[in-house]
């Protein structure tokens, strides 16, 4: 049966054949297809010749001045028009495909003061540098945004560590002060002298248990031996700020949550030497390489790339 097929001559070059009689088909003139085709007339009649004589069929016929495709012709052209037309945008569905492939996707895990003060720089930079990778943030607790790391949802957890499991590392960047919020007016705002003690002696406002920062106070507070009290647990720093503001107890929060907003609703004053510092940055899995894109999101969190001024910068003084 094979034998019974037509061959064709012009193997070689078997697009140029094709691709003359696609356009003579599209057009209805063989002189409309040579110039789309910028070749000459005769050129595209001996192709159309040579196609026909290889296939065995009458392509094309004429109505009034048109050249309209048989019914052979028709079928031939539904079968070589997407072959002609792929070839033809070729190069240009490589270049977007290639541009695609630069581009990616980065999944990002981070918890909501992270996101909220962290990120809004240095996303905005990397969409500025990277406008076409699909960029997607997470929103997780620590515990939460490891275990999408572990499982390959995401490629990097951006945020705060205290015990790095040894399937993962931790490369911190930025580090921030531990500062003590309280309601315009409150007496440790010019206490001199503010010991641990005096701070123990205010209802604390904190977040829930299971996060980092309740945590690090819990152990400040028993490794010096000083009883505190807890007034409120709640999520989110801006509530906590509220509900500080309203005069329902002081909080310890790290220097990155205090905005310009916050001026003049409430009072800050730095307990670095009781707290340690804060520190923010990547976690990964050990032993797998990020992608291009991840490595681009993580030169833009150096902290030489990061300049923030603290709240209490120009006018309110560290104690």
């Amino acid at each position: 049966m094979a034998d019974s097929l037509p061959r064709f001559a012009y193997k070689a070059d078997r697009l140029k054949p094709l691709r003359a009689f696609c356009q003579t088909a599209r057009l209805g003139s063989v002189s409309r297809a040579a110039e789309a085709l910028f070749v000459s007339q005769p050129a595209i009649t001996l192709q159309l010749q040579a196609l026909e004589r290889e296939l065995g069929q009458k392509l094309f016929e004429r109505s009034g001045r048109r050249l309209v495709p048989t019914r052979a012709g028709e079928a031939l052209y539904e079968l070589a028009r997407p072959l002609v037309e792929g070839i033809d945008t070729l190069p240009a569905a490589f270049q977007n495909q290639l541009k695609g492939m630069d581009a990616g996707e980065l999944n990002i895990a981070a918890n909501s003061s992270t996101i909220l003060y962290l990120l809004p720089r240095i996303v905005e930079r990397f969409r500025e540098h990277h406008p076409d990778v699909r960029l997607s943030l997470h929103n997780t607790v620590s515990a939460d945004g490891t275990d999408l790391l572990r499982s390959d949802a995401v490629d990097l957890v951006v945020g705060s560590m205290q015990d790095v499991p040894g399937d993962l590392s931790y490369a911190p960047l930025h580090r921030f002060e531990q500062m003590l919020v309280m309601p315009v007016g409150h007496p440790l705002a010019d206490k001199p002298d503010l010991s641990l003690a005096d701070i123990g002696q205010h209802g604390l406002i904190l977040p829930p248990k299971r996060q980092i920062t309740w945590r690090l106070v819990d152990l400040v507070f028993q490794q010096n031996r000083v009883p505190y009290t807890v007034a409120l647990e709640v999520g989110g720093w801006e509530v906590i700020k509220q509900y500080v503001a309203m005069g329902m107890g002081i909080s310890i929060l790290s220097s990155i949550c205090l905005t310009e907003a916050d001026r003049g609703r409430i009072a800050t004053r730095s307990v670095g030497r009781f707290f340690p510092d804060r520190s923010y940055g990547v976690v990964m899995r050990k032993g797998k390489l990020p992608s291009a894109q991840a490595r681009a999101f993580m030169d833009l969190i150096q902290p030489d790339l990061f300049v923030r001024r603290d709240y209490y910068d120009s006018g309110h003084s560290e104690r």
